[in-house]
This record gives C-alpha cells, structure tokens and sequence, in this order.
C-alpha cells in the first residue's frame, strides 16, 4: 500500500528537511521490535499497549488474545494508533500510523504472517495457522491477529534537520 500523498510539513520541519520515503517508514516500523497500539475504549479513554508489529505490503499487523482490552476494544471502535520510536531526540526516525484494524481472515495471508513473525526477535513469536484460523500456544485463549490499514501516517525524523513527513491514503 501507498500513500496517495507525501509532503514535509512546514511548520514542524527545518528548512532543508525532506520527505522521508514511505519506504523507510515502513521499513522504520517493520525493524521495531516493540511498538505501541493505542486504542480506544467503549467510554473514550485511551488504551495503549505494547506489541509485535509485523509488516507487510504497507500495512502493520498485530496479534491478541480474545480475552485482551485492546480486543473489547476493537470490537467497539476499530481505529488506532501504531507508534514505533525511541526517545532519543537528535537521531532516528519515529512512525505514528493511523488507521483501522480488522481482524484477518484469509488462511493464505495467516500463513504468510505467521513465516513472517517467527523471523521476529529470536524466534519466539509463533502462531500456527489450522483450518483459517491463528491456534494460539494456550487452547483456552483465543488468538486474532489484526491489520491496519493506514489512513494517515507521521514520520518524525530526527537530527539535522529535523522534519515531519505526512502521508494521506
């Protein structure tokens, strides 16, 4: 997936600051080990989590477990926020994306998320994929794995010059 537009935002960027390729902030997100997921929950308030990103073709997947807030949540408003960074201020690139997640159900992309997580970290993050659905380690914990489709995205690059790269889809 690409963005439809990418442009440095002038009033939060130095004045030779240029566009961070979509490509290097999807590669930025795909190299994270942690990154947050923000959603929302059923009264408002905010929710935020660590997890496992996984991309691919420009949208992040993620996993839970059934039983887990940010899955309530989701079931009663899909939009989140994915955030990938450090928090050092001269040098890096930081990635907000905004978007929607539903949860995945095609057992041919299930497969092809679950070869890409077990290159995570060292190989901890397993699922296993039967009958078109995600079997999670635990039977009595129902595994769903979730993909954002961007709407818009953030790419804060750090140093000199600093810049933020807004992406529309």
């Amino acid at each position: 997936m690409e963005p439809s537009s990418e442009r440095v935002h002038p009033s939060y960027s130095d004045a030779g600051a240029e566009a961070v390729p979509w490509t290097d902030t999807t590669a930025r997100l795909a190299a994270a080990e942690v990154a947050w997921i923000v959603t929302v929950r059923p009264d408002g308030r905010p929710h935020a989590t660590p997890m496992v990103p996984v991309v691919h073709d420009g949208k992040v997947y993620f996993h839970t477990g059934s039983t887990e807030v940010k899955y309530a949540n989701l079931q009663a408003n899909p939009r989140v926020l994915v955030l990938a960074g450090d928090t050092v201020w001269d040098r890096g690139l930081d990635v907000a994306v905004e978007g929607t997640a539903v949860p995945v159900t095609d057992e041919a992309l299930l497969r092809r998320l679950a070869a890409l997580y077990r290159g995570r970290w060292d190989g901890r993050w397993e699922i296993a994929v039967r009958d078109g659905a995600v079997v999670a380690p635990s039977p009595e914990v129902g595994l769903v794995v979730f993909e954002v489709t961007p709407v818009k995205a953030r790419a804060h690059a750090k140093g000199d010059p600093f810049g933020q790269t807004d992406y529309r889809f």
